[in-house]
């Protein structure tokens, strides 16, 4: 095991490119585990299909982040990755492709290598379901928003437009409103899905509701100034007024190598971890969205540091057997 001081540093890659903690995945919770680990003293490398950063990058403003009053999305990655670096190597561009178990090392295929560690750390993060109709790539991040306890508060006395009838979209919708905003949900069939004390509180609370009713179009030049609604049942148009549109009809993990690897997850794909971030199979860690839980800047931060002092843990003493 390569062993570094307090102090940290960057790492050389090592001829037969082993290490002790292999990273899938430079978001918050890859970056924080990175740092975490090297000063642990675990060699470590964080391998990441495209740039740091995750679901953040597209965030036109953060305020919820401690220690910066207000900052954009993609300068925040810039700074974690930054401070990143000064520990643990970032490939960028490096898609791993395949993982396996063999013995007691796991062995990574990527886009243009291979690796080898003796534990795996997986936070690939999670993207967001989609509507797929026009207007809502081109205005994602100036009106469209995929998470109202992010973005809400830029919306407050504004009216906005929810879009599902889940748990999420429901739960969405009351912060919302708690919050100032004018909401309507749009909803494509005729009762919500979500829990019933959730429809209790939008309808106690006069959230208005359009059901039977889908987007077909997100309209705006600059931001959302509309959308284009339609009626499955009547084939009704309209088009409606507003600043936002949030959009909640589905949140799905990337699992796929943790589906690889045979660890737990639950109904919804979800990694299942314990309160260390362990999973169900040995040396395998989760963090981030991929596990499910608060999808919040913060929480993978937390959960990434904890993963990776999870895995020193267990790396460094025998709290595993190495053959389980």
């Amino acid at each position: 095991m390569t062993v570094t001081d307090d102090s940290g540093g960057s790492q050389e890659s090592s001829a037969d490119t082993e290490y002790d903690l292999i990273i899938v995945g430079a978001g918050p919770a890859g970056l924080s585990a990175g740092i975490f680990a090297r000063r642990a003293g675990l060699s470590c490398i964080i391998l990441e299909k495209g740039v740091p950063g995750g679901q953040v990058l597209t965030s036109p403003k953060i305020e919820n982040y401690p220690g910066f009053s207000e900052i954009e999305g993609m300068k925040l990655m810039e700074v974690m990755a930054e401070h990143a670096r000064t520990y643990a190597e970032i490939r960028e561009g490096e898609e791993v492709t395949r993982v396996v178990k063999v013995g007691d090392k796991f062995e990574f295929t990527t886009t243009s290598g291979r690796f080898v560690s003796r534990a795996i750390l997986l936070a690939t993060g999670s993207y967001h379901s989609k509507l797929e109709v026009p207007g809502e790539n081109k205005l994602s991040g100036r009106g469209v928003s995929y998470c109202a306890t992010c973005d809400g508060y830029f919306f407050k006395q504004k009216a906005v437009v929810v879009v599902g009838g889940g748990n999420t979209a429901l739960t969405d919708a009351l912060h919302l409103h708690s919050i100032g905003c004018s909401v309507t949900i749009v909803h494509r069939r005729d009762t919500f899905r979500a829990d019933k004390h959730l429809q209790e509180s939008v309808s106690e609370r006069g959230i208005s509701v359009r059901y039977d009713t889908v987007v077909d179009e997100i309209v705006g030049d600059e931001s959302v100034s509309a959308v284009k609604l339609r009626n499955v049942k009547t084939g009704a148009e309209e088009e409606k007024a507003t600043g936002g549109v949030f959009i909640a009809v589905g949140e799905l993990p990337s699992s796929q190598l943790a589906s690889e690897l045979g660890v737990k997850m639950d109904a919804g794909g979800f990694v299942d971890v314990d309160i260390s971030f362990r999973t169900s199979a040995p040396f395998v860690y989760a963090a981030g969205d991929v596990a499910g839980g608060i999808r919040q800047i913060v929480a993978a931060v937390h959960g990434g540091a904890a993963a990776a002092l999870s895995a020193f843990e267990d790396l460094t003493r025998p709290y595993f057997s190495r053959s389980a």
